[in-house]
Parts: structure tokens; C-alpha cells; sequence
């Protein structure tokens, strides 16, 4: 995939990084990264040496039909991981399990703290789940990364891209070691969380939202829902009166 997809992309976007240096040759590392769009996890692996393993979720990798099969086969190929997200804990055990195994084989584990995209382009509160459990259960490094402006590269709704170079900044690795054996305790959670989420907005030079993405997501989605109703209101009682003028004209014509 890196021949296949990684070349071209790079070729194609010119990509620009800062921090290379900031990743291992070897060893573990996790790559906590920002979200804005889904060519993020391609544009990273792309310009690293290294392999990068993300996680997904588990519906692609099983959907039926050919269709279901390529995904399947892309994301495989891509280096993602199924994430089942059934079950009382659903998604955030099983990104642990799968990020503890990927760097107990020594690989680079990335992840997006944020848990999903960024509807805005704005930085959202870290999810104090997977990041900060597999550091501390793991002792590796977290290193903060930063994509800028690859939600430009293709925004909602365009079907064809833009052409234009984003951008990757790396910082400095995390030592998260302080914590060791307290990555049950909800506080350090949210401390290292919060530390990491700190170093990805100087990176990335984002607005910080102290709420979670997906809750923002929801509030976006009710605003629009509730200002199409509101459209369609107002043309409904634009119709009636309307409706109501022409049968007080008939009325008059007629006397």
C-alpha cells in the first residue's frame, strides 16, 4: 500500500513535515493525531518509513457483497485493525486490547484521541479512553501529531479533490512513565489525555472546544434539522397565506 497508494500520494500532494526526526527507527510508539479528515490516515503512513496501525471499525470489514470484500481488502492493506464496538464498553476495550497488541510487537499504534473527525476544523476534547491506557499499561512513548489542512483537500460533499499540499508536524515524545500502574485512575486518564490533546493544539495551531466532538456533531446536526424545519414552516405558512389572500379576493370579486 505504501507503493501502491503511499508513492502517488506523494507525489501527487507533496506533503510537508516537520519532526521526522521525532519518530523512532525502532521500537514502540504511539502516534496521537488530530482528525480532520479520512485521507489523514493514509497522508501519515505516507510519509513514514515505518508502518503505522490504526484502528476501525469492525462494519469494514464485514460488510457483504463485492463492494464489502474491496473495503475489507483496502483497510487490511492500509494496516487498520477491526474494532468490534458491541458490548457494554463496546469501542474503548477493544481499541485498548488492539493498541497494547501492536506495540507489544514493537509497531507504531496511531489513533485519533478526538474519536472521530472534527466537524469544523476546530480541536476537540480527547476521549481519556484508548490513548491513554495503552500508555500507560504499555509505558510507550505518545508521540503528538498534527495534520494540517487535509480537510480541505476534499470537503463534505466534493466528490473529486483538491489538489494542494497539507501538512504533518511531530513533536517530541511523551514520557508518561510517572503514571505507572494508575492507568485505572480516571484523573491521570484525563491528565495525560488533556496533556497530549495540549501538545497536538500548538502543533496544529487549532481553536480547542472543551466538549466532545461527537456531542458538537449532534448539536450541528440538531441546529440544521431544526433550521430546515424551520424553513419548511415558514414556507407552509407562507403557502396559507397565500392561499388565504386569494380566497379573500374571490370573496370580494364575487360581492
Amino acid at each position: 500500500m505504501k507503493f501502491s497508494i503511499g508513492g502517488p500520494l506523494k507525489l501527487a500532494f507533496r506533503p510537508w513535515v516537520e519532526g521526522l526526526e521525532n519518530i523512532p527507527a525502532e521500537g514502540p510508539a504511539i502516534l496521537a493525531s488530530n482528525h480532520l479528515s479520512f485521507s489523514d490516515s493514509f497522508f501519515l503512513p505516507a510519509v513514514l518509513d515505518r508502518k503505522v496501525t490504526f484502528i476501525a471499525k469492525a462494519e469494514y470489514f464485514t460488510t457483504p457483497g463485492v463492494k464489502g470484500r474491496l473495503t475489507a481488502a483496502f483497510f487490511k492493506g492500509v494496516g487498520q485493525l477491526p474494532v468490534d464496538r458491541s458490548g457494554a464498553r463496546g469501542a474503548g476495550e477493544a481499541a485498548v486490547k488492539s493498541g497494547i497488541d501492536v506495540i507489544e510487537r514493537g509497531e507504531l499504534f496511531g489513533i485519533y484521541p478526538e474519536g472521530t473527525r472534527s466537524p469544523d476544523g476546530r480541536l476537540y476534547r480527547g476521549k481519556p479512553g484508548g490513548l491513554a491506557r495503552v500508555a500507560l499499561a504499555t509505558g510507550a512513548p505518545v508521540i503528538p501529531v498534527a495534520m494540517i489542512d487535509t480537510e480541505k483537500i476534499q470537503p463534505p460533499g466534493k466528490v473529486m479533490p483538491k489538489l494542494m499540499r497539507p501538512g504533518i508536524r511531530i513533536g517530541k515524545p511523551l514520557d508518561f512513565s510517572r503514571y505507572n500502574g494508575m492507568e485505572h485512575d480516571r484523573f491521570v486518564l484525563r491528565a495525560v489525555t488533556d496533556e497530549v490533546m495540549y501538545e497536538i493544539m500548538k502543533l496544529s495551531g487549532q481553536e480547542y472546544v472543551d466538549v466532545y466532538a461527537t456531542a458538537a456533531k449532534r448539536q450541528i446536526a440538531d441546529a440544521a434539522k431544526a433550521e430546515k424545519q424551520a424553513q419548511k414552516d415558514a414556507e407552509q405558512a407562507q403557502r396559507e397565506a397565500a392561499k388565504a389572500a386569494e380566497t379573500e379576493e374571490g370573496r370580494a370579486g364575487g360581492s
